[in-house]
C-alpha cells in the first residue's frame, strides 16, 4: 500500500513540474542571440573600415553589446528583438578576430569572427581648394602609415613618385615601431627627401606609390596659385626649369574657350618665370587656359593649364506683393560689365539658380511675358537669396447671399478671365480662364495675377451664370491683396402642403437644404399649408416632416416658384379587422398603433371586429390585446402607404381562438367541447337505437 502511495506522489510531483517549470526556473531565457549577417560579406576589412551586423537577441528592446576582439564597439539597445547597428573595425594588430553579440539581461552570448588585414595609407598635405601647388614648389609633406600591421614590428616602406612626365624617384622610408595596435607612421618631404634630381618642374598630376601599388596621394602642380578666380582677382603665375633661355621673352596667352582674350611677354629671370595677370572685369563666365611658349628643349611636358571663372552661386526669388514666391517667372540678366544678357525661370518652388560674376547686373522679371518687376543689383551676393519684387496681386472673391453678408455661399464656381498685353513677343493681347470655387466659407483665392490686365469673373451654381450684371473688375490695386465681393441672388419659395385629401396640412415641418451642402432654411405650414422662404438660387432638397420624415422632393430654384407637396400618409384611414380561426368579427379587442416602439392610438373593436384610426401612415406595427391582459395576443409590423376602410381593412387572424355564444374562447378548448358534445350525441343516438331494437323484440 506505501508503494502504490509513493508512485502516485512520485507520479503527481512529475505532472506539476511538466506543467509548471517556472515553479523550480522563475527566470528562463530562450536562447536566441544570434548574428544572422555582418557585411562586409568577406568579413575581411581594415582599420578603420564601417562593419554592420545584424542579428536578434532574446529580451524585447533589452541592451546589447558587441564586442571586436576585446574591445567594447558597440552598446545599444535591440528594436524589438533585432539588432542592426554599425561601427568601425578598431585599431588592432592584423588577425582574426572573435565578434560577440550579448543579450545583457539574459548574459547569453554569439559569436562570429572578422580578419583585419593591414593597409597602407598615404597623405599629401595639399592646399585647400580652390589652391594648388606651383611649379618649383620644394617642400610636399606626405604622410604615410600602416594600420592593421603586426604588432612591434619595424616596416620599410619604398614611397615612389612619378611625375606628368613619366620620371619617377624614391624614398626608402622606416616607419616608426608599430605599437601594440599594429599601427606605424613616417612622413617626408617631396622633392627635399627624393634626390637631387627630384622636381616639381611639370604642370599636371604627380602620381605616388606605396611598394609599388598606387596609392591615393596623388597631387596637382600648376602654373597659377589657384584653379578658380574672379573678376578682378591677380592670377600669379610661376614656371620653373627655364635656364635655357635665360634672359629671353616667353610669351604667356590666355584663352577662354579656344579663344585668346590677352597674350603678354615675360622676361626669363635665371629659371624661372613669374607674372600676374588680372582677371578683366568683363569676363565671362567659363573655363579658361594659360599657357607659356616657346617650351624650353629641357621640358618634357608644355606648360598649359586650366583654370575656371566660376562666378557666384545666386538665388533669385521673385516676390509678389504678398511676399510670396512666384514660379515661371523668366528673370532677364543684363550683366553690365559683360555687356550680356542672360535669361534664367524660376522653379517651381519660385527660386531661380544662376552664377553671376562681380560687377552690376540689372534684372528684369516677365510674368507670362508681362514685365512686372527690375532691380540693379552689384553682385557678389554671397549666401543670400537675392529677392525681386514682382508687381504681381493675390485676389480674393467672397461670394455671399444679396440679403446678407453673413450667408456665405460654398461651391460657387468662379470662372476669372484675364486679358493683358504683353511686353515680348511684339505686344500681342492675351487671353486666359483660371477656374477655381469657393470654399465653405465662401472664398476664392486668386494668386499671381497682373496688375496691367482687365478682369472679367463669370460665378455659377450648377452651371448657371447669376452675376451678368457684377462681372467685371475695374482694376487690381498694388496690394497684396484685392478683396471683391460677389452677391448671390435669392428666389422666392413658396411650399404648400396637403394631405391624401388634398387638405391643407398646418403645424408641420418643412426644412429646405441646399443640396451641396449650402444654405439650410426650415418654417412651419400655416393653417392653410403654406410656408414662404426666400433661398439663394441653387438645388434644394425639401423635407416635410412631423415627429418624422412624411415626404420629400428636390425642386431647382433658379426663379420665383411654388411648389405642391403631397403628404399621402398623412390622416390616413387606418382599418384594423380582428377576426377568429374560423373569420368571424371578434368585437371588444383592443387594437394599438406603434411606430419604432412610440405609442401611437389605441381603439376597441366593434361588434363587426373593426377598430378605425386615422393616423400618418407608413411602417407601424399593430398589436391586439385581450381584455385585462398586459401582453398583445399579437403582435406583427407592416407597411401602410394607403387608405383601408371596411372594404380593404387590414385582417388580423387570432388563429388560436373562437368566438362562441358571444364569448373569445381557445380553439383547443373549442374543439374538446365539441368533441365531447359530439361524443355525447353519439351516445344518444346509439342509446336510442339499443333501446328501440329492445322493444321490437
Amino acid at each position: 500500500m506505501n508503494k502504490k502511495l509513493m508512485a502516485v506522489n512520485a507520479l503527481v510531483i512529475m505532472l506539476v513540474l511538466m506543467a509548471f517549470p517556472q515553479l523550480i526556473s522563475p527566470q528562463v531565457y530562450a536562447v536566441d542571440v544570434k548574428i544572422a549577417s555582418i557585411s562586409p560579406q568577406t568579413k575581411i576589412g581594415r582599420v578603420g573600415e564601417t562593419v554592420t551586423l545584424i542579428g536578434t537577441i532574446n529580451t524585447t528592446n533589452g541592451e546589447y553589446r558587441v564586442w571586436f576582439g576585446s574591445v567594447l564597439v558597440k552598446s545599444d539597445f535591440a528594436s524589438r528583438n533585432n539588432v542592426n547597428c554599425t561601427f568601425t573595425v578598431p585599431a588592432l594588430p592584423n588577425g582574426n578576430y572573435t565578434i560577440v553579440l550579448q543579450d545583457v539581461a539574459a548574459n547569453v552570448n554569439t559569436t562570429s569572427w572578422f580578419y583585419i588585414q593591414p593597409n597602407s595609407i598615404v597623405n599629401v598635405d595639399i592646399p585647400p581648394y580652390p589652391r594648388q601647388f606651383q611649379e618649383g614648389e620644394t617642400a610636399i609633406k606626405i604622410s604615410i602609415s600602416v594600420t592593421g600591421g603586426k604588432a612591434n614590428t619595424v616596416y620599410t616602406a619604398n614611397i615612389t613618385v612619378k611625375t606628368p612626365a613619366n620620371e619617377t624617384y624614391w624614398k626608402i622610408v622606416r616607419l616608426s615601431n608599430t605599437t601594440n595596435t599594429g599601427t606605424g607612421n613616417a612622413s617626408l618631404l617631396y622633392p627635399e627627401d627624393f634626390g637631387r634630381n627630384a622636381n616639381t618642374n611639370y604642370t599636371g598630376a604627380y602620381m605616388v606609390y606605396f611598394n609599388r601599388t598606387l596609392a591615393s596621394g596623388t597631387f596637382i602642380i600648376g602654373l597659377t596659385d589657384s584653379v578658380e578666380y574672379h573678376r578682378g582677382d591677380t592670377v600669379k603665375i610661376k614656371a620653373v626649369d627655364y635656364s635655357s633661355l635665360k634672359g629671353t621673352n616667353v610669351t604667356v596667352t590666355i584663352k577662354f574657350e579656344n579663344r585668346i582674350i590677352d597674350r603678354f611677354n615675360c622676361t626669363v629671370r635665371g629659371d624661372f618665370i613669374e607674372a600676374n595677370w588680372t582677371v578683366p572685369n568683363n569676363a565671362l563666365i567659363g573655363n579658361y587656359s594659360i599657357s607659356i611658349t616657346p617650351k624650353p628643349g629641357s621640358k618634357k611636358v608644355s606648360d598649359i593649364q586650366a583654370f575656371a571663372v566660376p562666378g557666384f552661386e545666386t538665388k533669385i526669388a521673385p516676390r509678389s506683393l504678398a511676399n510670396e514666391n512666384v514660379a515661371n517667372v523668366l528673370i532677364n540678366i543684363y550683366d553690365h560689365e559683360a555687356g550680356k544678357t542672360f535669361n534664367v525661370t524660376s522653379s517651381a518652388n519660385g527660386i531661380a539658380n544662376i552664377r553671376l560674376e562681380r560687377g552690376t547686373h540689372t534684372f528684369t522679371a516677365y510674368f507670362k511675358k508681362v514685365k512686372v518687376g527690375e532691380a540693379s543689383i552689384n553682385i557678389p551676393y554671397v549666401h543670400e537669396e537675392l529677392n525681386l519684387i514682382c508687381q504681381l496681386t493675390n485676389l480674393n472673391i467672397k461670394v455671399v447671399s444679396e440679403q446678407g453678408m453673413a450667408v456665405q455661399i460654398p461651391f460657387v464656381s468662379l470662372n476669372l478671365t484675364i486679358t493683358y498685353t504683353t511686353n515680348l513677343d511684339g505686344g500681342k493681347i492675351e487671353k486666359e480662364t483660371m477656374i477655381s470655387q469657393t470654399d465653405i466659407e465662401g472664398s476664392a483665392r486668386f494668386r499671381s495675377l497682373l496688375l496691367n490686365a482687365s478682369y472679367k469673373v463669370a460665378a455659377l451654381r450648377y452651371g448657371k451664370i447669376f452675376n451678368l450684371n457684377n462681372d467685371t473688375i475695374s482694376r487690381l490695386e498694388p496690394k497684396a491683396w484685392n478683396n471683391i465681393t460677389i452677391l448671390c441672388p435669392v428666389k422666392p419659395l413658396k411650399v404648400k402642403v396637403i394631405d391624401v385629401n388634398n387638405a391643407p396640412i398646418p403645424n408641420v415641418l418643412v426644412e429646405i437644404q441646399e443640396v451641396m451642402g449650402g444654405p439650410h432654411y426650415a418654417s412651419q405650414t400655416n393653417p392653410e399649408g403654406d410656408a414662404s422662404f426666400n433661398c439663394v438660387l441653387g438645388v434644394y432638397t425639401v423635407k416635410i416632416s412631423k415627429r418624422f420624415l412624411l415626404n420629400a422632393t428636390t425642386v431647382e430654384l433658379f426663379e420665383e416658384k411654388t411648389i405642391t407637396i403631397q403628404c399621402s400618409l398623412y390622416n390616413l384611414p387606418i382599418y384594423v379587422k380582428v377576426v377568429d380561426y374560423f373569420g368571424q368579427p371578434v368585437p371588444n379587442a383592443n387594437v394599438t398603433l406603434e411606430r419604432e416602439g412610440v405609442y401611437l392610438s389605441s381603439k376597441l373593436t366593434g361588434v363587426n371586429g373593426i377598430a378605425e384610426f386615422t393616423e400618418i401612415g407608413g411602417t407601424l406595427t399593430i398589436k391586439v390585446y385581450l381584455a385585462d391582459q398586459n401582453q398583445p395576443i399579437h403582435s406583427f409590423t407592416c407597411s401602410v402607404v394607403a387608405a383601408r376602410d371596411e372594404t380593404n381593412p387590414i385582417v388580423i387572424k387570432l388563429a388560436k381562438h373562437v368566438v362562441f355564444a358571444g364569448f373569445l374562447v381557445e380553439t383547443d378548448w373549442f374543439a374538446t367541447f365539441i368533441l365531447i358534445v359530439a361524443a355525447l350525441v353519439l351516445f344518444a343516438v346509439l342509446e336510442l337505437a339499443r333501446r328501440k331494437q329492445t322493444s321490437k323484440s
